[in-house]
């Protein structure tokens, strides 16, 4: 994949902040919750309108992200419900004509540039509240010529008052697809407005042939594409996408993305594994947060986000830039990242024994590091095994510790590792079994009768 320079700061960073925010979170029962339990629409309203967090502060929340070693971020300027958190010319249903008087997107987009990170705004085609949205233009042509305007404008007026914004991120498109929508004039006019932008890919499919993907939900709600769009977005999975970039998108929750209470949390070492995950197949882990219905963020999820943080600070460039691909097995002892001549081993199973084992590795090794802690460390290799020693008995580190390996060239497998268990050629296992013998017995020894 061929990679301009406008857009090598997206697989560089690895990691982004999703925030999933609006009125929605006064009822703290996830973002949809207008649509999933049919609320009466008018009241879903009043409450939007009347809806004044007091406790928003975007330099809180932009510090927090930077703290955790994120890179960029991407804000809910409106999701489904229709809601605009910025000055739209075209609606009185938004922050800055409602109880806020503010616009939050202006806010955040200011905060999250000073703090040195990219920025990135989400927009859902769909809103709830339009019939002409539901009835689509072979019920309602008239209505849906109206609508679509107004969700063209929209987006014009997102990317032309806020300076450089480098992450557009659509949702929403089902049921109609991308000729329904104009995705492809949309994109023309994106692209004129801000000519660096990254394009997400769920503008809806180009037609009926090529067909939707499913959504986490199992529906066709994600509307995604493989020819519109700059990057993929698997949702609740963390899949490569090949030929172009990605991100996977993942709830810090159990599930939901807007604010619930009594929402479950995944453990910090979980979400960093995601992390590692994306790392090592090459994508980006868009990481989501539900802030309050107040503007705070839940202390569970800055907790998290600290901790993560930390690891970073000390273990940031085994995932930054990080390139994709395995080179060996180490799925006994945890993950590996690789870029340049470096192999990262990621230790989720530290098994106190002051030894890690690496089998696989063609490339000598010129020096083991521990990363953790900064010290070198010794190792014996052979034909297919490195041994690493000297290790603490107690993890030298509050999540994973990191092993890197250094090598006078990018590191390569051998023949029998390129591939995983249950991959590639059976057949370059052979010699490995037949060293024991051919029979069934103990020994191997063939036996007469």
């Amino acid at each position: 994949m061929t990679l301009p320079d406008k857009w090598r700061w997206f697989p560089a960073a690895r990691f982004g902040l999703f925030i999933h925010w609006g009125p929605y979170a006064q009822y703290g029962r996830g973002e949809q919750v207008l649509f999933r339990e049919h609320l009466d629409q008018p009241g879903y309203v009043d409450r939007a309108c009347a809806w004044n967090p007091q406790h928003f502060d975007a330099r809180l929340w932009a510090a927090t992200a930077r703290d955790a070693g994120m890179r960029y971020a991407v804000l809910t300027a409106r999701h489904h419900d229709g809601y605009c958190l910025w000055d739209s010319r075209v609606t009185n249903y938004a922050s800055a004509a409602q109880a806020p008087e503010r616009d939050f997107v202006g806010e955040y987009v200011e905060a999250f540039r000073e703090a040195g990170l990219r920025v990135g705004l989400y927009y859902s085609l769909a809103d709830w509240r339009i019939p002409a949205y539901w009835e689509g233009p072979e019920h309602d042509p008239a209505g849906w010529d109206r609508f679509r305007d107004y969700v063209h404008t929209q987006v014009r007026e997102l990317l032309s008052n806020y300076g450089r914004i480098d992450v557009i991120w659509f949702d929403g498109a089902w049921p109609h697809h991308a000729g329904t929508w104009r995705s492809r004039e949309l994109v023309e006019s994106i692209r004129a407005l801000q000519p660096d932008i990254l394009i997400n890919n769920r503008l809806g499919t180009p037609d009926p042939d090529e067909g939707a993907r499913q959504s986490a939900d199992g529906g066709l709600g994600a509307g995604e594409s493989r020819t519109l769009g700059d990057f993929g977005t698997p949702e609740h999975h963390i899949t490569a996408e090949s030929g172009r970039l990605w991100e996977s998108c993942q709830v810090s929750t159990w599930r939901l993305w807007g604010y619930t209470i009594g929402e479950r949390w995944r453990p910090a070492d979980y979400l960093l594994d995601m992390l590692i995950e994306a790392a090592q197949k090459g994508g980006n882990l868009l990481l989501n947060v539900g802030p309050e219905a107040d503007g705070g963020l839940p202390p569970e999820f800055v907790l998290r986000a600290r901790q993560i943080g930390r690891w970073l600070q000390q273990h940031g460039e085994a995932v930054y830039d990080a390139e994709p691909g395995e080179v060996c097995e180490f799925i006994t002892y945890g993950r590996q990242l690789r870029r340049g001549n470096h192999l990262y081993l990621v230790i989720r199973f530290w098994d106190r024994s002051g030894e890690v084992h690496v089998g696989g590795l063609e490339t000598r090794v010129e020096r083991a590091v521990l990363l953790s802690t900064g010290a070198e460390v010794p190792f014996e290799q052979s034909a297919d095994h490195v041994v690493i020693k000297g290790l603490p008995q107690d993890p030298p580190a509050e999540l994973f510790p990191v092993l890197r390996l250094d090598f006078g060239s990018p590191p390569e497998p051998r023949d029998w590792a390129r591939d995983r268990l249950w991959c590639g050629d059976p057949r370059r296992m052979t010699p490995w079994a037949a060293a024991r013998g051919s029979s069934v017995w103990a020994d191997g020894v063939e036996r007469g009768g």
